[in-house]
């Protein structure tokens, strides 16, 4: 075979369809964020604005998140030195799984390397634990969980996105007395819709189903404390298993499972991509307990975030641009062609300094691609009027379509 021409193949079909990504070197600048610097295929370099970076609330520049990183970083080294079996856990790693478990209330919290091995290593792992386990996946769940749930060996049952009428059928349709698990999200990102979480913790009350809540986008966002939608709606407690990260609003890196302390001995007793992981470096757990420390108080850039996301919404709404509005800080523009989408991303950076990167198919599906603006607590009012001037232009310049998208 000639191994070197299929890859041709296989990447000229990504150009040929126009949704071949490509990477961009910026470096961020500390206490500038979301201000970074591009330097161009030229070598030149040109100041720009992050529109689409997951650092929500702009914790990464925090001050106190910085100095617990130097601390710690001064304190042990680098890196932690093996799995958390071998060498791998430290005062670090203990306090930020302590800090999890407050912030949800619940027993304990386990902490992983990121989000998606979260994800993945706890729904895998969930059928060894209960076997005959049959998990209810929602259709639009995330990339980590449907492999998760894929590679678990039991039995799966995917149900249409946020229909709650449709996973009774499902349940409804299996042995009452087969343990079942319920998986879904609180903020599906590529929308920004919510699951409807309430109806779906009485239903698995009804049914005897465990809970399942991916808060990734949502902690740090939602909720007095910063603890997510559940926290936000009073369902925490009916929540048996949260799964969060690190790596967004909480600006550092790293994912987490929150449950009972039985729970989480048992995933951390039987998930191999819990088992055979390098644990995280000490520097970045103390910075994540930083994070989630400083945000269980800081309500203000929870409100000011929330503000900058209405008033862009308002404004592309305003001009007839087809957002997509479900009522959470997430700003999507429909586009609906993978060419014009990259082409309006490479014509906002190139011509006006503004970053977001097209959001093309595997993510969503083919015909929805679309830009999602993430606006900050430090996004200013003259960032935003920069943005919404350039997409007017740009959604001219391309002859696209004006209507709006209803939620």
């Amino acid at each position: 075979m000639d191994y070197a021409a299929a890859l041709d193949v296989a990447l000229n079909r990504l150009h040929d369809e126009g949704r071949y990504r490509t990477f961009i070197d910026i470096e961020r600048r500390k206490n500038h964020f979301p201000r970074a610097v591009w330097t161009r295929p030229d070598g030149q370099q040109q100041d720009i604005v992050v529109w689409c970076g997951n650092d929500y609330l702009g914790m990464g520049q925090n001050p106190a998140v910085l100095d617990a990183m130097h601390e710690a970083l001064d304190s042990t080294g680098a890196g932690s030195g093996g799995t958390r079996n071998i060498s791998g856990t430290t005062v670090y790693h203990r306090r930020l799984e302590a800090t999890l478990a407050d912030l949800h209330q619940k027993e304990a919290a386990l902490i992983f390397t990121s989000a998606y091995i979260a994800n993945d290593a706890t729904l895998s792992t969930l059928p060894k634990l209960f076997p005959g386990l049959i998990i209810y996946s929602d259709a639009l769940n995330h990339a980590s969980m449907i492999e998760g749930v894929r590679r678990n060996g039991g039995a799966k049952r995917i149900f249409r996105h946020n229909d709650v009428a449709h996973l009774r059928e499902l349940i409804e349709a299996d042995d009452p007395a087969a343990p079942k698990l319920i998986a879904f999200e609180s903020i599906y990102s590529m929308d920004g819709d919510f699951g409807p979480i309430k109806e779906i913790c009485d239903l698995a009350d009804e049914f005897g189903a465990l809970t399942y809540i991916d808060e990734v986008h949502a902690v740090g966002m939602y909720g007095p404390r910063g603890a997510g939608v559940a926290e936000r709606d009073g369902l925490m407690d009916r929540i048996d298993i949260i799964n969060g990260t690190l790596a967004k609003a909480y600006g550092v890196m790293g994912g987490y499972i929150a449950a009972s302390a039985k729970m989480c001995d048992a995933v951390r007793s039987y998930a191999p991509g819990f088992i055979f992981t390098t644990s995280l470096p000490p520097a970045v757990a103390a910075g994540a307990a930083a994070s989630v420390e400083h945000l269980k108080t800081a309500q203000h850039l929870r409100d000011k975030q929330q503000e900058h996301a209405s008033i862009l919404k308002l404004r592309l709404r305003g001009l007839g641009l087809p957002i997509i509005d479900h009522g959470s800080h997430i700003v999507p523009v429909h586009v609906g062609d993978p060419v014009h989408c990259k082409l309006i991303s490479d014509m906002l950076l190139e011509r006006h300094g503004i970053y977001v990167q097209p959001i093309n198919f595997p993510t969503v599906p083919r015909g929805t691609e679309r830009l999602r603006f993430t606006p900050s607590p430090v996004h200013n009012s003259r960032m935003i009027a920069d943005l919404v001037r350039a997409m007017d232009g740009l959604w001219s310049h391309c002859a696209l379509n004006r209507a709006e998208i209803s939620a």
